[in-house]
């Protein structure tokens, strides 16, 4: 059984582990190091890259940790000349397939290849790069460096699961490389998540430091940034913090530091977005209207069912996203407020997500002919725009985001996690429906990170049946589903990132189920603070609708809803590199 404790010697070290478990496993659980490379905690195992190499006690040769079962009485060990020789040597040949660009790195400071080469000392030019002139592939906001593969895999198979199919692997032997699909009928979903699982960085977003720098040094425009809920959970992580430290003060602080004009928290429009989704889900369920009503927040998602389900179109709620939604805010509302063209404001966009680059670019997302987000840079390139403008959070004194789009609800930060969303919908729905406010507003049935929940949440009368996935390969467990039982759900909430947001593939590296935890706990936590934790109580979302609404639908679903429509395949970008 794999419940059962047996004992095992790690260098020496009696060591009790989960039967069942890996080497590798087993080592970590007990706090001992085994250097290793492609091994991720979400995939499967594959011992490509030979790092992980151990000695068992009375067996010839060696065995990767990865994927070597412990057994009661092994003997193990990790750390001699021979396994520092071979470790060394495999290195060396992977760094002959791996064209160096450390400076300019998702990795950067956590890399743990550089971290081995200079522990083990290898040359990274014993081997001739017979990489280095592999293209780059872009496609939408991902860049694909083919020079920088050492061929793990890692990526192709978070792919398949994100149900995208869209990396894959061509030709056999030594002559084996992974290129994206130009099949017609396969299309990136821009979720990113090949980027958090990629070990050496061959594939990022398409990074803009160089124009946001432009930006901010133009005195002629308004610079206003805002950022999701879940990045105060996570940006701490790029300046050296434990995981889930929130550091939302700080920093608000460091991005007024960094120049930006105004500070806006999107957790506002969340709240904004909760109560139009909350109103959209009675109004279908009492109309009997199209059902189930899919969650929109998710551009992965929403790129998904454009893309390879234009059937669900339908389904998915008109509300824009929260990221969307609070620029269009900034370039109607809050410009006419402050009487300044809104074509002079530049609206940056601090998100988790790599899709979110995509999103700002749709034209249906455009508000009076502008976009409502100029620029979006994923956490990492915030924590990377800190670090170059020499700005330590830990070291700043808090500061509050600023009136009136920087006031928010709990329901609003929750949005970061998975569950968020619904549970935030169902508290205003609940609401809307009785007249008031649920007795318990943590709706642990739809909170934590398994990939597929289920609840019944009793409103009145009104039995909601509700579902949330995240993960694409969850979301298909849910279509499919709907496929034998159309009238399964009421209401359902996909996110396409493990986790949701704080599994985003813009978010901060490494990350792992333990990370998505305790970032998504955060969240909860500062919900469980907050004095307003639901959306229809938000003083200044309520004055934004009296003062600037005044009841006229016409113009909220103009400002605050949008559109969809069936997509084709995105054009694929060869980038040949320079001799």
């Amino acid at each position: 059984m794999e419940s059962e404790q047996i004992e095992i010697m790690i260098d020496g070290r009696s060591v009790k582990a989960q039967a069942g478990k890996s080497i590798l496993e087993a080592a970590a659980a007990a706090n001992i190091e085994i250097p290793a490379l492609c091994h991720h905690p979400d995939l499967a195992v594959r011992a490509n890259c030979r790092i992980c190499v151990v000695e068992i006690v009375g067996e010839k040769g060696v065995v990767p940790a990865c994927a070597t079962k412990i057994r009661q009485g092994m003997q193990i060990i990790t750390d001699n000349d021979r396994l520092r020789a071979l470790r060394k040597t495999n290195l060396e040949l992977i760094m002959s397939q791996h064209r160096e660009e450390c400076a300019d790195c998702v990795w950067l400071a956590e890399c743990r290849l550089l971290k081995y080469v200079t522990q083990f000392k290898a040359k990274i030019d014993r081997f001739s790069d017979r990489k280095k002139k592999f293209a780059t592939y872009k496609f939408g906001p991902i860049e694909f460096d083919r020079s920088k593969c050492i061929d793990c895999r890692n990526c192709v198979e978070i792919c398949s699961r994100q149900q995208a199919n869209f990396l894959e692997l061509k030709n056999k032997g030594f002559r084996t490389v992974i290129e994206p699909s130009y099949d017609p009928k396969k299309d990136c979903i821009y979720c990113g998540q090949c980027i958090v699982h990629c070990p050496v960085g061959a594939i990022e977003a398409v990074g803009e430091f160089e124009e946001i720098r432009n930006l901010l040094a133009d005195k002629k425009k308004v610079m206003v940034v805002q950022f999701a809920p879940s990045i105060r959970a996570s940006i701490g992580e790029a300046a050296g913090m434990p995981y889930g430290s929130v550091v939302t003060g700080q920093l608000v602080a460091g991005l007024k530091k960094l120049g930006f004009n105004k500070v806006f928290d999107v957790s506002t429009a969340a709240d904004f977005t909760t109560i139009e989704e909350a109103e959209e889900l009675v109004d279908r369920i009492s109309q009997k209207k199209i059902l189930p009503m899919f969650t929109s927040c998710c551009p992965a998602w929403v790129k998904y069912v454009e893309f390879y389900r234009p059937d669900l179109i339908p389904n998915l709620t008109s509300v824009k996203s929260p990221q969307n939604m609070l620029g269009s805010l900034i370039k109607t509302y809050w410009a006419q407020k402050e009487k300044i063209d809104p074509r002079n404001i530049v609206v940056v966009s601090i998100m988790p997500c790599t899709a979110k680059k995509y999103e700002i670019e749709k034209p249906e997302a455009r508000i009076n002919g502008l976009k409502p987000i100029d620029t979006v840079l994923t956490t990492r390139e915030l924590g990377r725009l800190f670090r170059l403008n020499k700005i330590d959070l830990k070291s700043l004194k808090a500061e509050s985001a600023d009136d009136p789009l920087g006031v928010h609800t709990g329901a609003g930060v929750i949005y970061g996690a998975t569950g968020g969303v619904m549970e935030s919908a169902i508290r205003t729905a609940y609401w809307r429906l009785t007249g008031k406010n649920m007795a318990d507003l943590a709706c642990t049935s739809v909170r934590g990170i398994v990939g597929f929940k289920k609840a019944q949440v009793k409103i009145g009368d009104l039995t909601l049946k509700a579902a949330v996935a995240n993960g694409m390969e969850n979301a298909k467990l849910i279509l499919d589903e709907l496929a034998e039982d159309p009238k399964a759900y009421d209401y359902i909430e996909i996110m396409a990132c493990p986790g949701g947001c704080i599994g985003g593939g813009g978010q901060p590296l490494p990350v792992s189920d333990e990370i998505r935890k305790k970032r998504a706990q955060a969240l909860y936590q500062i919900d469980c603070e907050k004095e307003v934790r639901v959306a229809h109580e938000n003083p200044q979302v309520l004055k934004i609708y009296d003062d600037f609404f005044a009841k006229d639908q016409k113009k909220i679903h103009h400002i605050l809803h949008t559109r969809y429509k069936q997509k084709q395949k995105s054009r694929i970008a060869t980038i040949r590199q320079k001799d």
